[in-house]
């Protein structure tokens, strides 16, 4: 097999995606465009072998990534598929495939999401006839500064009864469907899982990098954001209502139930160098669904692979070479780290903080 491709990083142009919600100006920013804006296009796959699931679909592959290995382009499922053990490494080829098993975006909203849920994977498995759920977590990067309180949503606080919640859904009565639930306050470096069967919503104005299950299953019981009226088949997953009021974790979620199961401060991984260490966000205690660190690199530093891993620059810039070539990357900016690379060094300008994604175990 040619082995072109082997030595290098794998870059990740941006792979803006089409939702239901309005947002986008910081990533047109962040992309240099001459007149940033909010639109319907407010998310960034990343290094995504996930098609998205859209009312209007744009083309076959939308949602799927194209990437830049060495000298070529090519989508980044083809690029996992022509050589998954050395992109994926052995122990999770053994177990997945060439299936990263992993989903990373960046989502820029400039309105609240609708309140929406997701099924566990264990439901997907049983009911939908898909490997994965929707187990999902938010690392806030940044809030938009006219926002004066950023905040998510996050459980339900006073849980309605089944018949309650359908009849909520059904007429569409945001004010009682919003008063079911207390608004989680959310400042940059913040970090929170959404678990599968969890209803939740994103506020105005977080812009944020979020971490999931590799599906786009979502059960949308908000019709209605932003002028925009979701049609029916981006409701309920073309399923009905009362299939996926099953899906709905209906247990109380009060701020301390927050703060201890979902919320994820780091705690010190280890050091990296004298002036650089490597932090645990998410690890197997909150779930096995994928592990989330972060690097902060204030010195040369060289780095062997921990596994397959999406990295994202989330402050400063930094110099990364591989045996074949370096890159020099800034803020916003997205690479994927292949677990056969032998060592990567990494040279801060003159510091950096970076955001790692890494699939199950």
């Amino acid at each position: 097999m040619p082995d072109a491709h082997r030595h290098h990083l794998v870059l990740l142009p941006p792979n803006r995606v089409w939702r239901t919600y309005q947002g986008g100006r910081l990533l047109d920013r962040r992309e240099g465009k001459p007149d940033p804006a909010d639109t319907h296009f407010p998310e960034d796959w990343i290094a995504s072998s996930t098609r998205a699931v859209n009312p209007t679909p744009t083309g076959p592959d939308e949602g799927l990534s194209e990437v830049v290995c060495g000298d070529e382009r090519t989508l980044f499922a083809d690029l996992l598929q022509r050589d998954p053990r050395w992109f994926l490494g052995d122990a999770h080829v053994a177990k997945y495939g060439a299936d990263l098993r992993l989903l990373v975006k960046f989502l820029d909203p400039s309105i609240r999401l609708h309140f929406q849920v997701h099924p566990t994977a264990a439901f997907a498995q049983r009911f939908l006839n898909s490997p994965s759920g929707k187990t999902e977590a938010y690392h806030v990067v940044a809030t938009r500064p006219e926002m004066a309180d950023p905040h998510i949503y996050l459980g339900f606080s006073r849980p309605p009864s089944r018949e309650a919640l359908q009849d909520m859904i059904e007429r569409q009565d945001i004010a009682a469907l919003k008063a079911c639930f207390d608004p989680i306050p959310v400042k940059p470096g913040d970090t929170y899982v959404v678990p599968g069967g969890v209803p939740h919503a994103l506020g105005a104005g977080v812009f944020l990098v979020e971490i999931q299950e590799p599906s786009d299953l979502v059960v949308r019981f908000e019709f209605e954001r932003g002028g925009y009226v979701l049609p029916e088949s981006a409701r309920f997953m073309n399923r009905g209502l009362p299939f996926c009021l099953d899906i709905f974790d209906t247990s109380p979620w009060p701020a301390p139930r927050v703060q201890q199961e979902a919320a994820c401060p780091p705690r010190r991984r280890r050091a990296l160098g004298p002036d650089s260490w490597q932090d645990d966000l998410i690890g197997p205690e909150r779930t096995p669904c994928f592990r989330v660190r972060r690097s902060e690199i204030r010195a040369p530093i060289q780095r062997r692979p921990e596994g397959p891993c999406i990295v994202i620059v989330t402050e400063g810039s930094c110099t990364v070479a591989t045996g074949k070539a370096t890159h020099h990357f800034t803020a916003g900016d997205t690479f994927f780290i292949p677990a056969g690379l032998p060592a990567l060094d990494v040279t801060p300008h003159p510091t950096s903080a970076l955001l790692e994604c890494y699939p199950p175990d």
